[in-house]
């Protein structure tokens, strides 16, 4: 399941993504259950999208 910015279109900056990576570790308590790694990874990924997406702007 991707997270609902990547199927809509729409596109959060890599600074909205980590807030919401560090929100996710914060409720976590430091411990990921398989759901939220699940939700961690993609959230990486959107992260790493997010970071090429203000490279290839830049350039």
């Amino acid at each position: 399941m991707l997270p609902d910015s990547m199927t809509s279109g729409s596109v959060r900056s890599a600074a909205e993504v980590n807030e919401h990576i560090r929100a996710l570790w914060m409720r976590a308590g430091g411990t990921l259950s398989a759901q939220e790694r699940a939700e961690y990874e993609l959230l990486v990924v959107e992260w790493a999208a997010a970071i090429r997406g203000d490279v290839v702007e830049a350039a």
